[in-house]
């Protein structure tokens, strides 16, 4: 004999039934079918937080004065990569001679300041593939003709940063290093007769010659491989990492990292 139900059960039984079938129900995007990119598991809260020197033109510094937005080469391809992995992002201007310090002390999740892959640096950090490839050059006075070659620096004074690539390749030339905080102090330097040559980026150089005008240098000589510079992570960031990589090779297949290239140097720098 069946047992009749309430009507105080019948309203019990039918919530029961229909909290079931919305339980089991998943949600549909509500943007048109496509769901987020972004994996918050990647960075804390699903912001990337960046080192970058902010002083570092045309790579990463600020607009008018030194007072305006931060802008550059840099600046802009890891916002388009976070912008792929649709991630906030936030910047942390630090000097490049602390950057890796602070790196290592989790104060941020990459840096993204020209740096240049080499053996040293890989036996302590993960890259993500190259996004800029460049040659190193020597600048002088452009009345000076006693550098044509690397050789040329041994014996002579050169300012650098004494934590950059350019640093080792002036000491391995021959050269005594003034230190310097980055590429205005050295031109400083340069310009005033106090050292012979610094060794930088050839971009930079080309970037400062357009933008100031007559300078009073010259390239001297330039190496002749170019190196690669790529964003820089600890050990641990393997998923990060992996993640820009997919990142870049979007931006590299639509046009973006070619047409960032083109606006700061005039050609595609990016391979």
């Amino acid at each position: 004999m069946f047992r009749r139900l309430s009507a105080v059960s019948l309203v019990a039984v039918t919530a029961l039934a229909l909290a079931a079938c919305t339980s089991q129900t998943t949600e549909e995007p509500t943007d048109g079918g496509s769901s987020t990119n972004a994996d918050l598991s990647l960075v804390a809260d699903g912001t990337l937080t960046v080192a970058t020197e902010g002083t570092y033109r045309p790579f990463s510094y600020h607009e008018g004065d030194g007072t305006g937005d931060l802008v550059g080469y840099d600046v802009e391809i890891i916002e388009a990569v976070a912008e792929k992995l649709d991630l906030e992002i936030t910047f942390e201007e630090t000097q490049w001679d602390a950057i890796f310090a602070g790196l290592e002390a989790g104060r941020f999740d990459l840096i993204a300041n020209q740096v240049t892959i080499n053996d040293e640096r890989e036996a302590n950090y993960l890259f993500s593939e190259p996004y800029t490839v460049s040659h190193g050059v020597i600048v002088v006075a452009e009345d000076d003709d006693s550098i044509s070659s690397f050789d040329d620096l041994a014996g002579k004074k050169t300012a650098q940063s004494l934590t950059s690539n350019w640093y080792e390749l002036a000491t391995e030339s021959g050269a005594t290093v003034e230190s310097v905080e980055g590429w205005a102090q050295a031109v400083q330097l340069l310009q005033q007769g106090r050292v012979d040559a610094t060794i930088n980026d050839e971009l930079t150089f080309l970037d400062y010659e357009t933008n100031e005008g007559p300078t009073g240098l010259k390239i001297a000589a330039e190496t002749e491989e170019g190196g690669s510079q790529a964003f820089a992570f600890t050990k641990d960031k393997q998923a990060l990492a992996d993640a820009v990589d997919g990142a870049l090779e979007e931006l590299r297949a639509d046009g973006t990292l070619a047409e960032i290239s083109t606006k700061y140097f005039g050609t595609d720098v990016s391979e």
